[in-house]
């Protein structure tokens, strides 16, 4: 697959919280990409360049997809509202019929048929009958537990299992990640907010059947668990976490084959991490272990990822892509 048409290829970012912004500034700084409008019905007609900081930035925002294309087809809608595929699918068929490809931060698109295959058929189904491409992508799913070790996978021979870890300060992110980790909670409120789907990472049994489908593994079960992390001591800080109040989360989703450890993927996300980081550890006849000081900086990254993928899904063949098809190369 190679880029698309000659020139900038025309964007709109649909959504904008906090990563829907770090989209805005990462197309106005990109020279493959040139930023048409924005769509969110909670900004309508607001300044663009107002919500995003950039005041040199002149355009409104829109309330509806419609209003925001006008009459242009083959535009890359870059979406960034919700992580469940049943909450975006409707959005993302408008844009569809529109003559829209749509790469989306939504976790449960970068490997749909894993939990949505009638909508997942439907939806490639529609696709392609538009000529148009939809891709699902982040940091987590989308690159670090699976695309990333599926090259590195490129380097060894038959692999045998490969563990991912992630840890990450939770203060240093953003507000939402700091609730979906349920910092500041009681042990027994982490729990009636993990049974409310107000606790945890989205797309996390999504990266791992992509890991194993990048390395040439026949992963047939996946189990994934949830734990608190209790403060032992008071963490000062923004916020402060009192002593025997949850200071993060840890997150473990085992991918086996006949009853097998295939892929194991583990993130933690707590307050005050010592040495946060990443790590990909990939077994096979000639171990790799590959360590990333600090850990990628989830947002920034996806926002960038995403917009370094538009050119290239103009390029692919209509339907629905993994992030396994795209381009490693900018």
């Amino acid at each position: 697959m190679s880029k698309g048409s000659e020139g900038p290829v025309p964007v709109l970012v649909m959504g904008l919280g906090a990563i829907g912004r770090s989209l805005v500034r990462a197309a106005m700084e990109s020279a493959e990409v040139e930023l048409v409008g924005a769509v969110d019905p909670r900004y309508d007609r607001r300044g663009l360049g107002e919500l995003v900081g950039r005041p040199a930035l002149k355009q409104q925002v829109h309330g509806s997809l419609r209003a925001a294309l006008g009459n242009r087809r083959g535009v890359v809608v870059l979406q960034a509202t919700h992580s469940r595929l049943p909450e975006v699918l409707g959005s993302i068929e408008e844009a569809v019929r529109a003559g829209c490809h749509v790469v989306s931060t939504c976790e449960e698109l970068t490997f749909p048929w894993l939990r949505h295959p009638k909508e997942a058929e439907r939806l490639d189904r529609a696709a392609a009958d538009a000529g148009v491409v939809v891709l699902g992508m982040g940091v987590n799913p989308g690159f670090l537990m699976d695309r990333l070790v599926a090259t590195v996978g490129q380097t060894v021979g038959r692999v045998t299992r490969v563990v991912v870890e992630r840890h990450v300060d939770v203060r240093t992110r953003r507000e939402g990640l700091i609730r979906r980790v349920g910092l500041g909670l009681s042990e027994d409120a982490f729990f009636e907010h993990l049974e409310a789907d107000r606790i945890g990472l989205p797309g996390m049994v999504e990266a791992a059947a992509l890991c194993g489908l990048g390395l040439g593994l026949d992963c047939d079960d996946f189990e994934e668990e949830h734990a608190p992390v209790i403060a032992q001591e008071l963490l000062e800080g923004a916020p402060t976490v009192e002593a025997g109040q949850v200071a993060g989360m840890s997150q473990t989703v085992i991918a086996s084959e006949d009853g097998v450890e295939r892929v194991r993927l583990e993130v933690m996300m707590a307050a005050g991490i010592d040495a946060p980081g990443d790590l990909i550890q990939i077994e096979a006849d000639t171990t790799v272990r590959l360590r990333i000081e600090g850990g990628l900086q989830g947002d920034l990254a996806t926002a960038h990822m995403l917009v370094h993928a538009a050119p290239r899904v103009t390029a692919a063949e209509p339907g629905i892509l993994t992030v396994l098809e795209l381009p490693a190369g900018r």
